[in-house]
């Protein structure tokens, strides 16, 4: 069994990440338009597509190729990093995030780098002696107070907070999720953006989270 099937038979023991539920009636699967490079735009076209949805959040963005990466120096040049390898939930700055999983605090830090995670914490979970790690980005600077390396958080106990556009790396308000099965070195970040030459092994390593809800 892959680690994709072996999360999809134990899906029904994870929790949704914010207070409301994914549901038809709540969600919308949001994709990002061919053409947008800039974040204003970006931004203006997530609001009004959530508006005219009459949803409370939107989701999505998968193994998405966007084209918004390439005019940041944080992604590359030669060949930048443009698949995205985790899901966005792009809901109010502020909204309260959830633990999906019991499991305890694996690293944290403040990403500050423009077009970064902001505020970032990474938990590490155990499920049938298999290790994992759930990655939580775009944060607000509150999110990191009081936190500490192995803190044991419940399923269900807050995490901490949607950020701001002025803390959370300069995006939009949303949450970037992403599973990870190997930290492969890394302490408070882990890539979220791939390039297409190396997706093979982010896809492997870092399955698609909408596979637990």
């Amino acid at each position: 069994m892959n680690f994709s099937d072996f999360l999809d038979a134990h899906k029904s023991e994870f929790t949704w990440l914010l207070e409301a539920p994914l549901t038809i009636d709540n969600g919308y699967k949001i994709f990002f338009k061919p053409g947008i490079s800039d974040i204003n735009d970006l931004s203006d076209n997530i609001r009004k597509e959530i508006s005219e949805a009459g949803k409370k959040f939107a989701y999505g963005g998968y193994l998405e190729d966007r084209e918004v990466y390439r005019n940041a120096s944080l992604f590359g040049s030669e060949e930048p990093r443009t698949i995205h390898v985790g899901l966005d939930i792009w809901c109010k700055a502020r909204t309260p995030i959830y633990l999906p999983f019991d499991g305890h605090i694996h690293s944290f830090q403040d990403n500050h780098t423009a077009g970064d995670y902001g505020p970032t914490i990474i938990t590490e979970h155990s499920l049938e002696k298999h290790s994992f790690y759930l990655l939580f980005g775009h944060l607000d600077h509150e999110s990191l107070h009081n936190m500490k390396k192995g803190k044991i958080i419940k399923k269900g106990e807050k995490l901490g907070n949607l950020g701001i556009f002025e803390e959370n790396g300069g995006w939009p308000p949303h949450l970037h999720f992403q599973i990870m099965r190997d930290m492969e070195g890394f302490l408070g970040d882990y890539p979220g953006v791939a390039k297409k030459s190396e997706l093979g092994h982010y896809q492997n390593n870092c399955p698609d989270p909408m596979i637990i809800f």
